[in-house]
């Protein structure tokens, strides 16, 4: 019994031996590729027919390849986008007015970066966008401005301390005169250093009794939410 596609055969065999690919074959005619391959497995292909094959081959493979980053990179957007949306949602909901959302916030923050053993309020960070939200919530809860701030760098071994040092100051709008200390790990002597990564950069203020609330503030809160989450979970295993 001949098959559905039998009719098309022929022209399949002379498409083959002009060059054709499968791929193209079944495109054009329709015919599965297993029914196709079984047709033209004796038709022969020259050199350099062959040669060309490859070569488009090879193009499709590369072709493929910057389609699916494409599409990966469309969908890394779009799920960025619902996160930044998420987050814009949420901080709606809070009154960025109310000091004790600020206060909060940078006791959480001083629970993770914040220095808890010296005798002063100071948190060290590459990231000038923490350094910024510290300086701007201690400026506004606490009255400590800028000018009453102390910075210390430490760098790797091939910054350099004044470019590096005019970065900070530009960042943070703090004067070069207020970064005191520059101390520079040996240990990266020969090694190169990203152009992104602009050291760390200290913030001192000198006032301990704000460490101390800020300490005490974030794990008081860390507990409570712990306590009641227990409790609520255990609530809800017993329903």
């Amino acid at each position: 019994m001949k098959s559905k596609w039998y009719e098309y055969k022929l022209e399949a065999r002379k498409l083959r031996a002009t060059g054709w690919s499968l791929k193209a074959i079944q495109k054009k005619l329709g015919v599965p590729l297993s029914t196709l391959s079984g047709w033209v497995r004796d038709v022969e292909l020259s050199e350099k027919q062959k040669a060309v094959l490859k070569k488009k081959w090879q193009q499709a493979l590369v072709d493929a390849r910057v389609k699916a980053a494409r599409w990966h990179n469309e969908q890394k957007k779009l799920r960025l986008e619902k996160a930044e949306g998420e987050a814009r949602k949420s901080l709606e909901k809070l009154d960025l007015s109310d000091k004790s959302v600020l206060d909060l916030a940078l006791a959480l923050l001083y629970l993770g970066e914040g220095s808890k053993k010296t005798l002063g309020t100071s948190i060290g960070n590459s990231d000038p966008q923490i350094l910024r939200f510290f300086l701007a919530v201690m400026r506004n809860n606490y009255a400590i401005g800028s000018e009453s701030v102390k910075c210390e760098l430490h760098l790797r071994a091939d910054q350099s301390s004044e470019l590096i040092k005019k970065f900070w100051s530009k960042e943070l709008k703090i004067p070069l005169k207020q970064f005191t200390t520059i101390s520079v790990d040996e240990r990266t002597r020969g090694r190169a250093t990203y152009s992104t990564y602009k050291g760390v950069c200290v913030l001192r203020c000198g006032n301990v009794a704000i460490q101390r609330k800020l300490v005490y503030l974030s794990k008081v809160f860390c507990e409570k939410v712990i306590e009641k989450c227990a409790v609520s979970s255990f609530g809800r295993a017993s329903d």
